[in-house]
């Protein structure tokens, strides 16, 4: 009789238990989201949660703020959403250094794939070579210049480990050309020295470069795209001058921590849907020089397989090339 009883407590309990989910997953977001971003504000990938959070608090019926946490190619902050509840409450966004680059290079208290549940790929972009505005103006004279200058020249960097620093130490075994890194925590301060002349060139995202290109503040070498970027279609790729194989699209992401229940990503990916088939908001990231993914890829499964794809394409270079955290 008393085993009997115990079995059907044990029962009562698992049903209880499982209702309490449901009724959790039904009437969730039941208060505000964090969307911690893991670079400083000020920069691309903040500009980008800005307007995603805006939208999302739309879609889900619950404010969405944003947390920057920089530090470490992106790796401090991806590290505190590591640490959240799996309940979908905090949000990571993220991107090509954060999440491919970065985890290659920094000890990090979590694995990047098997930690995190992804929710879609928000946006792609390009990343553009930009340099000092009294560089010269061309790509192949900009060369000759690296190759005769008495110092070698200085280029910013969002960490040891990120796309830039991958793409700088190939292109300095490619052409000769001698640079001397100098890491940032994020794309903001090192546009700021290159106005201030204290950085000589730098690979970032396209859409944080492209006005002060535009303006003549700031030189626009090359887009490290396959084709060039619609918005600045002045620009050539590497490919055109003569460098193919250094593509690196630039996309962002949305996760939340491994664990989290289906229900709750599956509205998360609803609302991103939503967000991104949203006219104001397609105009917003088309201003900011982004690109809309697609549909497919605005998914759990397509931001997985991109992720994946690109992990297994650079992570075996960077080790080859023994790039490590300092």
């Amino acid at each position: 009789m008393i085993a009997r009883s115990l079995v059907l407590f044990g029962m009562a309990v698992a049903l209880a238990s499982a209702g309490a989910r449901v009724a959790a997953a039904e009437t969730w977001p039941s208060h505000p989201l964090t969307m911690l971003v893991p670079f400083p504000a000020g920069g691309p990938t903040d500009a980008l949660a800005r307007i995603m959070a805006e939208r999302l608090t739309r879609a889900l019926g619950q404010s969405v703020v944003v947390d920057n946490v920089s530090g470490a190619g992106g790796t401090v902050g991806t590290a505190k959403v590591g640490r959240a509840p799996a309940d979908g409450y905090t949000l990571c966004i993220g991107q090509l250094t954060s999440h491919v680059f970065s985890p290659a290079v920094y000890a990090t208290p979590y694995d990047v794939q098997a930690d995190f549940q992804p929710i879609g790929v928000i946006s792609i972009s390009a990343l553009m070579l930009i340099g000092r505005a009294d560089l010269p103006a061309t790509l192949p004279e900009l060369i000759a210049w690296l190759k005769t200058t008495p110092q070698p020249a200085t280029v910013g960097t969002i960490g040891v480990g990120s796309p830039a620093h991958v793409w700088t130490v190939e292109f300095a075994k490619l052409t000769g050309a001698r640079f001397q890194l100098v890491p940032y925590r994020g794309a903001a301060p090192v546009m700021q020295d290159m106005l201030a002349g204290r950085v000589d060139l730098a690979a970032l995202e396209a859409s944080s470069s492209l006005p002060y290109v535009q303006g003549g503040k700031v030189r626009g070498f090359a887009i490290l795209s396959p084709q060039r970027w619609k918005v600045a279609p002045g620009i050539p790729t590497l490919a055109e001058l003569g460098f193919p194989g250094y593509e690196m699209p630039f996309w962002s992401g949305l996760w939340v921590r491994k664990g989290t229940p289906p229900d709750i990503v599956a509205k998360l990916d609803a609302a991103l849907l939503e967000s991104l088939a949203d006219p104001a908001v397609v105009k917003r990231l088309t201003d900011l020089g982004q690109e809309i993914p697609a549909r497919a890829e605005q998914t759990p499964e397509g931001l997985a397989a991109r992720h994946r794809g690109d992990i297994e394409k650079w992570w075996p270079l960077i080790k080859a090339a023994n790039l490590k955290a300092e």
